[in-house]
């Protein structure tokens, strides 16, 4: 086996990779550089900006926090069902197999896709509804595809090397911060084929996952499945993913934009319809949506209601008796301090959206429940 050769004959890993993307990417691939970020930054010795923006959602704490986000089914018990985190990981994966495919800029697609849902408000699309609904009466919307972008530009922990050259957050590179806020199908379309790929990725992943988890809740049986989107796209989630994957990536270089054809994108549009109406807006759902809409209402009214003093004290909804590993005091502190210019209502927009299934659960729980005082 030969050893690693010496750096002196490795020459600039940056030149390198400028290369190779002028060498084996497609023309109309994004290319790593210019990096486009609101600061200026030295590249770093090793990685490339694409790369050390990986790096960065990974270590930051709003990507840990996925890990207790819903994805479908609220704060569920089992092992096995996905979290914001697993399906943030699985969006990651399907895309970069398509970007490789398609000879785009695999680095880009998988800083997206890891970045792409941390806005995530607790309980999914339903705690979404729920915070949006509490901002309508005062002309304001949430959206979570919003929020990531306000997540990486403005209130996540700026690494030192952002710090030293006066940046903001994580300071992603502006294709990155692009793919992240067109990756929604409500929101604009990415300027990149990169991103383009993570929005269409996105719904592929969700939609076959959450049938998996609703048969193994109990909520759905695999008989109960249309017929016609099945026999278009396969009989299990694995068979409809690969159809679906490899549908994408033929279309798209015929079409020469990312595009899916038009039976295996309209059988997915059919069963996305029919998921809704059987599983997310189903009546047994409907209770769970209701209890999670009190919840989220009553943590946002309470922290308007107790606003933080100009002293920048923490309001009571923010030492919540909870422990320290929740981290909900100090999540307080680091965005107050990212953007101290934020009114009240933005303040508990980003608490509240910050929020874990779990800890809005017990945060909740502390207001509702009387706590028993010895003596």
């Amino acid at each position: 086996m030969s050893a690693v050769a010496p750096t002196s004959s490795l020459g600039d890993p940056h030149a390198r990779r400028r290369a190779f993307e002028d060498a084996f990417l497609a023309p109309a691939a994004a290319r790593t550089w210019p990096t486009g970020r609101a600061a200026d930054e030295q590249d770093d010795p090793l990685r490339t900006p694409l790369q050390r923006d990986r790096d960065r959602v990974v270590h930051s704490k709003a990507f840990r926090r996925l890990k207790h986000k819903t994805q479908v089914f609220l704060a569920p018990e089992g092992d096995h069902y996905r979290t914001r985190l697993t399906h943030t990981l699985e969006v990651t994966g399907i895309a970069r197999t398509v970007a490789r495919a398609l000879e785009l800029n695999e680095d880009l697609v998988e800083a997206v896709g890891l970045a792409h849902d941390l806005g995530h408000a607790p309980f999914g699309h339903i705690g979404e509804d729920a915070l949006d609904a509490c901002l309508k009466p005062h002309g304001r919307r949430f959206r979570h595809w919003e929020h990531s972008v306000r997540i990486i530009t403005t209130l996540e922990d700026a690494p030192s090397t952002v710090r030293e050259v006066g940046g903001r957050a994580l300071n992603l590179c502006a294709d990155v911060v692009d793919g992240v806020a067109g990756h929604s199908g409500r929101s604009p379309m990415p300027r990149t084929l990169e991103g383009r790929i993570v929005r269409i990725v996105d719904r592929i992943a969700y939609l076959n996952h959450d049938i998996d988890d609703a048969i193994r809740a109990g909520v759905l049986r695999e008989r109960d499945l249309p017929a016609g989107p099945i026999g278009e796209l396969g009989p299990t989630p694995s068979r409809r993913i690969d159809r679906l994957v490899q549908d994408l990536v033929e279309t798209s270089r015929a079409a020469g934009d990312i595009a899916q054809g038009d039976a295996a994108g309209e059988a997915m549009d059919a069963l996305r319809t029919w998921m809704f109406e059987h599983v997310y807006l189903a009546p047994a759902a409907q209770a769970e949506h209701r209890r999670a809409h009190e919840l989220v209402r009553r943590l946002f009214d309470h922290h308007l209601e107790t606003s933080a003093d100009d002293d920048g004290e923490a309001p009571p909804a923010a030492r919540l008796p909870i422990g320290p590993a929740d981290g909900g005091w100090d999540q307080y502190h680091v965005q107050r301090e990212a953007d101290p210019d934020a009114d009240a209502l933005q303040r508990a927009t980003d608490w509240v959206a910050g929020m874990t299934d779990r800890y809005a659960l017990r945060a909740y729980a502390d207001l509702v429940i009387p706590r028993v005082h010895a003596g």
